[in-house]
């Protein structure tokens, strides 16, 4: 059973609350009305409301609210059940209402939430908490499961970004304890694709949707071909420090796909520089060997493309170097593989200059 959203006594909460600000899921039609006036917005579209207009510290609760509008014609009590969660997330970081317009917001969505408790019925089933986890199964089954392959990775992207808002939602009206096994298959499956559709500048670089067209250069392909090449590059050793890395770190641990990887395991540069090193990179790669390429196909870069951004970012190096009679640590023993080497200078160099900017 739900308890409703207000008390009707004049006295706080057990959280100190008072009536008007506590929204439990079913709200009371008794409730009274919060303190601060609304302003009307007669012009102004309700749902860019929602979003558009967070206070800058409530920015956590905007991608809530964007999924509640792009759910609501689909299914507008999951949608209501979203901007519940976003009001409580509301309240527990500005109890008080002190931040500039958190008051005046806090009342608008309190007043949708009112008029959307007794517009909106559960319509695949009869509760919420069976409602919500229904309508999870379905949008996953629909628009994930059915998606992959069809759609770009754009909207692959935004897809599971409502996902994973939904379980976040879901995990606060559904006891843990009555979310069924194929939520949770679903839930996990998403987290663990998720990563594929993260957004990017302008290479989709693992991303599994629809081919773009950028992604089928030849160039592209073969500076992705260079910076993957990770043959005979020992596995990372975790120093004491980490040992607390999670299990997902861990994993990553035993199988990096590029040398951008491998090396930031090695130095623990941050997530956001390597991934933005790597596309930077292979750019870079892409840009210089395409040029006096008569080949219309081709997978391997040509052997003065890496020379060349060898000696353009370690010309001051080893030209100071020379100057002060000091031994260059770019080296290249007998045997190696000179092309691999030199990315591994050139990306740890990008990346350290990536991680101080």
């Amino acid at each position: 059973n739900q308890s409703s959203m207000a008390s009707t006594s004049g006295g706080r909460g057990e959280d100190g609350r008072p009536p008007q600000m506590q929204p439990v899921r079913s709200l009371s039609r008794r409730m009274t009305r919060a303190g601060t006036m609304m302003i009307d917005h007669p012009n102004e579209d309700e749902s860019a409301i929602d979003s558009e207009l967070v206070p800058s510290s409530l920015a956590a609760i905007a991608p809530v609210l964007r999924v509640a509008n792009d759910i609501e014609t689909d299914n507008p009590r999951v949608a209501y059940l979203c901007r519940f969660h976003a009001f409580e997330k509301a309240h527990r970081m500005d109890p008080t209402s002190s931040g500039r317009g958190v008051r005046q917001f806090k009342t608008y969505l309190l007043h949708k939430l009112e008029k959307e408790e007794e517009t909106t019925v559960p319509m695949l089933a009869k509760s919420d908490p069976r409602e919500i986890q229904m309508y999870y199964q379905k949008f996953y089954e629909d628009n994930i499961k059915d998606g992959e392959g069809k759609k770009t990775p754009e909207e692959m992207a935004k897809l599971y970004q409502i996902a994973t808002v939904l379980y976040d939602v879901l995990k606060t009206v559904v006891p843990s304890t009555r979310i069924d096994e194929q939520t949770r298959r679903y839930a996990k499956e998403v987290e663990r694709k998720k990563e594929q559709y993260e957004h990017y500048n302008i290479l989709p670089l693992y991303a599994v949707g629809a081919k773009t067209a950028i992604m089928e250069l030849p160039e592209i392909k073969a500076a992705i071909r260079a910076v993957c090449n990770v043959e005979n590059l020992p596995r990372p050793r975790f120093h004491s420090a980490s040992t607390n890395l999670n299990e997902r770190d861990r994993e990553r641990a035993r199988s990096f796909n590029d040398i951008l990887e491998w090396l930031a395991l090695v130095f623990g540069f941050q997530r956001g520089n390597v991934a933005n090193q790597r596309e930077h990179l292979i750019l870079l790669l892409a840009n210089v060997d395409v040029r006096k390429r008569d080949l219309e196909n081709y997978h391997e870069l040509k052997p003065s493309t890496v020379r060349k951004l060898m000696d353009k970012y370690f010309k001051n190096y080893r030209s100071w170097c020379k100057y002060l009679r000091c031994e260059s640590y770019l080296r290249f023993p007998p045997g190696c593989d000179e092309q691999q080497l030199s990315l591994l200078y050139i990306g740890l160099y990008l990346l350290i200059w990536g991680e101080a900017s």
